[in-house]
This record gives structure tokens, C-alpha cells and sequence, in this order.
């Protein structure tokens, strides 16, 4: 351990420091944000929560409300506003908004 927090190697054979016990390494999650589409704009805990809910196109994101992604683990209300433009600009809404 060190002043800053635990170091860690993930399975790729990263080392990085953590303070919390969270198991995400840092490195690998910067090499799998996608470039460009809606995930792009999002933080890393967010496109996990979607993710891990098999959110991966916006017709997949339209067909939830925002209380039902803002209970996914790792969803924020700061990502909803986000979302939100991106479906608007697409034609599409949240579950239950017109």
C-alpha cells in the first residue's frame, strides 16, 4: 500500500493504485472507451452500467426510463441529460417521454 491507495496489477498485467476496492484498472477501461457514438460521451462506471445491461444502441437505450437506468449500479444523473441529446438527436426518448 502505498500514501495514495493499494497497488494493483489487473489481468492484463497493468499496475495502477486504487484507493477503493473497486477492480476496474484504469488502463484498461481508457483502452476500451469506444471513440466515437453515444458511449463515447459517457464515464467509464456509466458504459459499464449500461453494459452490463445489454444496452448497446440507442433503440436498446430508448426502451428504458430514467429511474430504471438511474438504478443501474454505475449510472449517474449526470449522464442522463447526455443521453437524453443523444436520443433527441436521433429522433427517440426515454421510455415514457414523448
Amino acid at each position: 500500500m502505498t500514501l495514495e491507495g493499494n497497488v494493483k496489477i489487473c489481468d492484463k498485467g497493468h499496475t495502477y493504485v486504487k484507493k477503493s476496492d473497486c477492480p476496474s484498472c484504469p488502463i484498461c477501461e481508457k483502452e476500451q472507451k469506444p471513440e466515437t457514438g453515444f458511449l463515447s460521451i459517457l464515464a467509464s462506471p456509466a458504459r459499464r452500467a449500461l453494459a452490463n445491461n445489454g444496452i448497446k444502441t440507442l433503440e436498446e437505450l430508448a426502451s428504458f426510463s430514467e429511474k430504471e437506468l438511474l438504478a443501474f449500479h454505475g449510472m449517474g444523473p449526470s449522464s442522463i441529460p447526455k443521453l437524453r441529446k443523444v436520443l433527441v438527436e436521433k429522433g427517440l426518448s426515454f421510455k415514457g417521454e414523448s
